[in-house]
């Protein structure tokens, strides 16, 4: 029996064509997956499924049971969309409204669907948060949206596609702005759903490893095109397009270890940093211990490699290592001196959001040649040009405005700006994390190259230990605000010492499907499938 047929399917938006000539099968129950790059497709095509173009031309047929969806009125799509197909959006924060309780919500599409009562309703509300393994789920009905984790929220999107007991459940990205941890757990929720309820899923996602442990059938596309599918397995495991094996080959994988035999250019001695207390009524919280005695050497030339969850400390690291931040004790030097006593410029940054870090209102240029500028520099633009001929962009980017570029554009005049003074050490936090993970791969060996070529030392922030394996020379794992682990990446990777370590090796991605699946019964082993990490 099968769920869903796509036939044909062409959308455009004016004369752009965003999807031309799909087709693809999901079986009654089973799972498939769309994979693509930005650009591809993939969203396109999941809005289409509910109905929710509202500027687009949508052709072609999509089944869904006796009803052809490319043909449903406002008020048949209705009755149709959240009862008989879900979806769950990428970005739960936004997808869920603020101003309401995460019960209420759920409870509303319940009732709006199924005319139940409003106890009724809520009732269903406390049933679904507790099957998607939300602790305590009858008081947690009564949060809000910003009192969950990131996880949670994304657990309270999928509680209310379920509420209605739908056929379909369309995942458009729901693991990519999350922890691996994190979103290892949403996946494996994901594939409990789907064992538990019968219900068919399609997996909208840009990495192949995503979609490997939790699908049976997988699309690739390609500027709106299908390019290849077939059996998960078969296709990752043999493709037989270039592209399907471009993804493959875009994944973070192991490199040849590299011996620095450097003296320590930045050391942190007994560091820690605590933020102080905040009134709350007549009462103090506690001090947030961010990061809580932390010692350790970054060599000269090598990449230092730091990896947990979000609320490690890995930021706050990164900062104190750039002197964005002073230590609430213990002591940082460069090159034996006191960091705050270095020449400006001596330790630069690559921040996460290109986007956010860069001057709306004024060109890529201009924003490089900030600290230029301010190490006496009067005329910059020879220089600048040059710094982006280096990170691989032209120089005609030079009066460009950051909306104007892509992200992984972006991100190279984050990299370039950060190359502008010359500096000892450059500290990376989540520089691709938010990249499809072929730009992921391209910014990852502009990297590579750079510490090559210039000789240059890094601190490379992230939570995916795959990226860090490609990367990366030594890795210090961070949880809790305490370093547990620090060694050789190859090491780390072979024979983990500690168990938040394993845990986070546990989840990491891979487009291998049989070990994805061998890796969720290690999750399952370490306790690490259904536990999520609660918000406050």
């Amino acid at each position: 029996m099968t769920a869903l047929i796509v036939e044909d399917l062409r959308i455009r938006f004016g004369d752009t064509v965003a999807v031309d000539g799909l087709s693809f099968a999901l079986p009654a129950g089973g799972a498939l997956g769309v994979v693509g790059e930005s650009g591809s497709g993939k969203s396109a095509t999941a809005l289409a499924l509910l109905g929710l173009h509202t500027n687009a031309t949508v052709e072609g047929r999509i089944g869904f049971g006796d009803l052809d969806l490319t043909g449903l009125d406002d008020n048949q799509w209705r009755r149709v969309r959240g009862a008989r197909i879900a979806m769950v959006f990428q970005e739960p924060l936004t997808a869920l409204s603020p101003f309401h309780t995460i019960g209420d919500q759920i409870a509303e599409v319940y009732r709006l669907h199924t005319g139940a009562s409003r106890r009724a309703a809520r009732e269903r509300a406390v049933e679904v948060l507790g099957q998607v393994h939300i602790p305590d789920p009858a008081r947690r009905a009564a949060s809000y949206p910003h009192q969950f984790s990131g996880g949670m929220r994304q657990r309270a999107l999928i509680a209310m596609a379920l509420a209605c007991r739908p056929r379909l459940i369309v995942a458009d990205e729901p693991t990519t702005a999350l922890d691996v941890t994190v979103q290892a757990q949403i996946l494996d929720l994901l594939d409990e759903v789907r064992e538990t309820t019968g219900t068919s899923l399609l997996l909208i996602s840009h990495d192949l490893g995503v979609v490997a442990g939790s699908t049976d059938r997988v699309v690739v596309m390609r500027r709106g095109v299908a390019v290849e599918q077939g059996e998960t397995a078969a296709v990752l495991g043999a493709p037989t397009q270039a592209y399907t094996r471009e993804l493959l080959s875009a994944a973070p994988h192991a490199t040849a270890p590299r011996k620095i035999d450097g003296e320590p250019l930045l050391r942190l001695a007994g560091v820690r940093k605590h933020f102080p207390q905040r009134r709350r009524g007549l009462r103090r919280s506690a001090p947030v211990r961010a990061i809580d005695d932390a010692t350790l050497d970054v060599r000269a030339g090598e990449t230092l490699g730091v990896v947990g969850e979000s609320g490690t400390g890995k930021t706050t690291l990164a900062r104190l290592m750039t002197g964005l931040l002073t230590p609430s004790a213990g002591t940082i030097t460069l090159d034996g001196a006191d960091l705050r006593r270095r020449p400006p410029g001596s330790v630069q940054m690559v921040f996460q959001d290109p986007l956010s870090s860069l001057n709306p209102r004024r060109t890529i240029g201009e924003s490089i040649a900030d600290p230029l500028r301010l190490s006496g520099v009067r005329d910059p633009r020879t220089r600048v040009e040059e710094l982006l001929e280096r990170v691989g962009l032209a120089r005609r980017e030079y009066d460009r405005y950051p909306h104007q570029l892509s992200g992984g554009m972006r991100q190279r005049v984050g990299i370039a700006r950060a190359l502008a003074t010359g500096p000892r050490l450059i500290v990376c936090d989540e520089p691709v994390s938010s990249l499809d993970v072929t730009t992921q791969a391209t910014v990852l060996a502009l990297l590579e190259d750079l510490r090559e070529d210039l000789g240059l030392t890094m601190v490379f922030v992230s939570h995916d230990l795959a990226v860090l394996r490609q990367i990366a020379d030594r890795v210090a794992v961070l949880a809790d605000g305490r370093i547990v682990e620090i060694g050789e990446t190859a090491q780390v990777y072979a024979a983990p010492q500690h168990p938040y370590t394993k845990e986070l090796l546990a989840a990491v991605p891979v487009a291998d499907p049989a070990e994805a699946r061998r890796l969720r019964a290690l999750r399952k082993s370490l306790g690490a499938t259904t536990n999520p990490i609660v918000g406050v």
